[in-house]
């Protein structure tokens, strides 16, 4: 990003920048994240007003967004940090990112397995709760004894 040291916040919203409320609304990510994306260096550090303040260009509320839409989809920082790099290589061959959906796709599906045999177990152990004013109860029986070697 190019150095923004010299502009006023008004001259630089007249150049089309973005304060990080506004880039942060406009991106759907929120102020806290887009300064910690900066901090662990997922995206460059903003420019600056000469009174400090941070600012975006078009082209960083785009990397926000695709930040954004990458999370909504359960990528890492680490994967979306590949991503970005990916998006951001256009010599780059689609192959690279296709097995890095992949991989994704079957992480994701080990993580529904698994949350379904939660499910299954948790439902068996419902049914056979009585659920009345009994103290005895199989669900707590259960998460007692599972720990147990």
């Amino acid at each position: 990003m190019p150095q923004a040291r010299y502009f006023e916040l008004s001259d630089a919203r007249r150049e089309g920048f973005f304060n990080i409320s506004e880039a942060a609304e406009a991106s759907g990510v929120s102020t806290k994240m887009i300064r910690h994306y900066e901090e662990i260096g997922l995206v460059p550090k903003a420019g600056r007003t000469v009174a400090g303040y941070r600012i975006y260009r078009d082209a960083d509320v785009h990397v926000l967004r695709f930040i954004r839409r990458s999370r909504d989809l359960g990528f890492t920082m680490k994967e979306i940090a590949g991503l970005l790099g990916l998006w951001q290589n256009k010599r780059r061959a689609s192959a690279d990112v296709k097995k890095l959906a992949s991989k994704h796709i079957a992480e994701l599906d080990a993580r529904i397995a698994e949350l379904q045999g939660m499910r299954r177990t948790l439902e068996h152990l419902v049914h056979c709760c009585h659920g009345d004013d009994r103290p005895d109860c199989p669900i707590l029986d259960d998460l007692a004894g599972a720990g147990r070697a």
